[in-house]
């Protein structure tokens, strides 16, 4: 199958005409009816509907294109393994994240990003779930996480130091902790089904059991909490710079403890044949955490 029928037909269904994926792939409009008439004929059907305003895919069309789309990323990928600097990073990259990272983190890089990659589109899935990134076709999962054992492969891409946080509302009515011991007496809010936390004490790491009268399976509705003065918040330093500087939430030290430092992590489903366009989006990532972006 003719990869440059397919791409025809694939930026026609994009552009929603067949004059705009010519002048897209730098063809002439007759050449460009001629090769998604080939494709046509080779497969037996009528894949679009073409009047001389627009275009509409045939039930075929619809059947026929996620394939057509998988078989151009296919080629893409392809190419720029063996001219990556040629190439660049190209077709669809799908990359999930939780929300707030994604948010803060993740949608400040690609604007450069994909400048720089004008060939590339990229489907950003934002959730604190975890994510089965093998059965949906992710090609980067970026967690935050101790991240132990796992048969995925993983990429430590920078630290993530954590604090305690609190509202100077909470401050003011119940005080802050000084010591590890202290917590049992304060609100904690921690993630749904998350008893404990982690701190270094000394060199060794314990496993600390808290409660509060809120809990949340979103990170995101934790921040808002300890906004509004419900209780203290363990947070990654990235997630709260903004409140903290504005005054809206205040960082704590304990005497005997620090919070576990987690790490930032890429996920890839596997070792074998890494597409350019994740490992580019990888790289860029670490540059734009290291220069302290995040």
């Amino acid at each position: 199958m003719n990869v440059d029928c397919i791409a025809v037909f694939v930026e026609s269904t994009r552009t929603g005409s067949l004059a705009a994926a010519a002048r897209k792939l730098g063809l002439a409009p007759m050449a460009a009816s001629r090769r998604l008439a080939a494709l046509e004929e080779e497969l037996g059907v009528r894949l679009v509907h073409r009047t001389t305003r627009a275009l509409a895919l045939t039930v075929e069309g619809e059947a026929f294109l996620p394939y057509a789309e998988a078989m151009m990323e296919d080629a893409a990928n392809a190419r720029a393994a063996v001219r990556p600097s040629a190439a660049g990073a190209a077709g669809l990259l799908r990359v999930t994240a939780s929300e707030p990272f994604g948010r803060k983190v993740v949608s400040a890089m690609l604007p450069a990003f994909l400048a720089t990659n004008p060939d590339l589109r990229v489907d950003l899935l934002l959730t604190d779930a975890l994510v089965d990134i093998v059965a949906a076709g992710v090609d980067v999962a970026l967690r935050i996480a101790p991240l132990r054992d796992s048969t995925l492969v993983a990429r430590r891409l920078a630290d993530s130091p954590r604090r305690l946080y609190a509202s100077p509302a909470y401050l003011a009515a119940s005080g802050a902790p000084r010591r590890i011991a202290d917590l049992a007496d304060h609100q904690c809010l921690v993630l749904s089904g998350a008893t404990h936390w982690t701190f270094a004490v000394g060199e060794r790491m314990r496993r600390l059991r808290v409660a509060g009268r809120c809990s949340s399976n979103s990170v995101e509705a934790l921040r808002e909490a300890c906004l509004r003065g419900l209780g203290l918040v363990l947070l990654s330093e990235w997630n709260v710079a903004e409140d903290v500087a504005a005054g809206r939430l205040v960082p704590l030290s304990l005497d005997d403890a620090e919070p576990e430092t987690l790490g930032i992590w890429a996920l890839y489903p596997t070792a074998r044949l890494v597409p350019p366009k994740a490992r580019l989006f990888v790289e860029a990532l670490k540059q734009h955490l290291e220069q302290g972006r995040a």
